[in-house]
C-alpha cells in the first residue's frame, strides 16, 4: 500500500492577524463563516454547522456567476482552538485539517486537504483553481478578523 499522499493533497499555511480564541470564534459559527468562506466573489448560504464532532455540516456556495454549488461535509473531530477536521462527503470527497497554533496576539494556521485519488485532486486544482481558492479564502478570513477586530 503506497502511503505518500504528496500527489493528492493540498496545504497551506498563513499567520493571521489575530489570537486563537478570535480564530477559533469565526471558524467555530455559522454566522461568521458564511461572512468570509469561499474564493472571491462567492457568497454562502449554511443551512446546517452542527460543529461536534458527527456533526453535519451544509453550505450552499453561490459563484459570481449565479452558480450554486452545493457542499456537505461531517466534522469527525474537533479539539478546541487547536484542531477541525471535517470530511467533504459531496464531491469532490477530500478530508481537511485545519489547526491553530497561538502565536501572542497571531494565530499560525495550517490547512490541509487531502483528496480520494491524484487525479481527482489534480481535476479539483486545475478545474476549480482549489489552490487559488484555498488562498484567497485565507486572505478573506484574515481580512475578515481585521474588520472583526476594530
Amino acid at each position: 500500500m503506497e502511503n505518500n499522499t504528496k500527489d493528492r493533497e493540498l496545504l497551506i499555511t498563513r499567520t493571521l492577524n489575530a489570537p486563537v480564541e478570535l480564530v477559533w470564534e469565526v471558524w467555530s459559527k455559522a454566522e461568521h463563516i458564511a461572512q468570509w468562506w469561499g474564493p472571491n466573489g462567492f457568497t454562502n448560504t449554511i443551512t446546517k454547522m452542527d460543529f461536534t464532532p458527527g456533526g453535519e455540516w451544509d453550505l450552499v456556495m453561490h459563484g459570481p456567476d449565479g452558480t450554486d454549488y452545493k457542499n456537505k461535509s461531517v466534522f469527525t473531530q474537533i479539539i478546541p482552538f487547536k484542531k477541525i477536521v471535517y470530511e467533504h462527503v459531496s464531491s469532490p470527497k477530500f478530508v481537511a485539517t485545519i489547526t491553530f497554533e497561538a502565536q501572542g496576539e497571531q494565530t499560525l494556521i495550517n490547512w490541509h486537504m487531502l483528496f480520494e485519488t491524484a487525479e481527482q485532486f489534480i481535476q479539483v486544482v486545475k478545474t476549480f483553481k482549489a489552490d487559488e481558492g484555498l488562498k484567497q479564502n485565507l486572505e478573506k478570513l484574515d481580512t475578515y478578523l481585521i474588520g472583526f477586530k476594530s
